[in-house]
């Protein structure tokens, strides 16, 4: 579980294709912020843009560790097959302050960027999310975007999808990828978790008695 409050910005420095054919993943070399490593272990689990991962081999002298991405996670997820800045969280600890909300790690779908630009000391950002994520999203709700847990300001059932306002905070935006975004650029969404249930509860066939 994660809280999608970044807490590293890194950098994907290597892709190594794992096989010859489509079905194949890829190996990713990922290089860190300094001292980022010293509280990682093999096999941890570390977000990269919102999509949960296992690192794989880790080097704390070169600040970077690897991880092996499936051909099926990379046609879901968007930001990961491609060298250039990345967000990091860490799994959350049971002592950990849930300072963003709770976040699975698990993308749900991927949105486009639709408008970017700055307002005042902000930052508004506008994402296309898929019609099937519409259902879920609400104004003053939460949403990842590429990890960050954000808060959405409006939306808007437009042709094609659902359309997300988002303000984002001079912080945040020097303190995570988020600024490299552009419009027309695809990012990784996963939708707030207790909406996932209230949809199966809603949904589920009642119990026979």
């Amino acid at each position: 579980m994660f809280t999608g409050i970044i807490t590293g910005v890194g950098r994907i420095s290597a892709v190594q294709a794992l096989g010859e054919s489509a079905t194949h993943g890829k190996r990713l070399t990922i290089e860190t912020p300094t001292g980022y490593l010293d509280d990682v272990g093999l096999g941890d689990s570390i977000a990269l843009n919102g999509a949960c991962m296992t690192v794989t081999t880790f080097d704390v002298a070169q600040k970077q560790f690897t991880i092996d991405i499936s051909a099926e996670s990379l046609d879901k997820t968007a930001g990961l097959d491609a060298l250039g800045p990345i967000n990091l969280e860490k799994a959350l600890r049971a002592h950990d302050r849930l300072g963003g909300h709770l976040v699975s790690g698990h993308v749900d779908g991927m949105g486009t960027v639709s408008h970017f630009a700055q307002v005042g000391e902000s930052w508004e950002l506008r994402v296309l999310a898929p019609v099937a994520l519409g259902k879920y999203l609400a104004y003053k709700g939460s949403i990842t975007v590429n990890g960050v847990s954000l808060t959405v300001n409006r939306i808007a059932d437009v042709a094609g999808g659902c359309e997300v306002s988002i303000n984002l905070i001079p912080h945040t935006v020097e303190n995570t990828a988020l600024h490299t975004l552009a419009v027309g650029k695809k990012v990784n969404l996963e939708i707030d978790l207790i909406a996932r249930y209230v949809e199966r509860m809603m949904t589920a066939p009642a119990a026979q008695s």
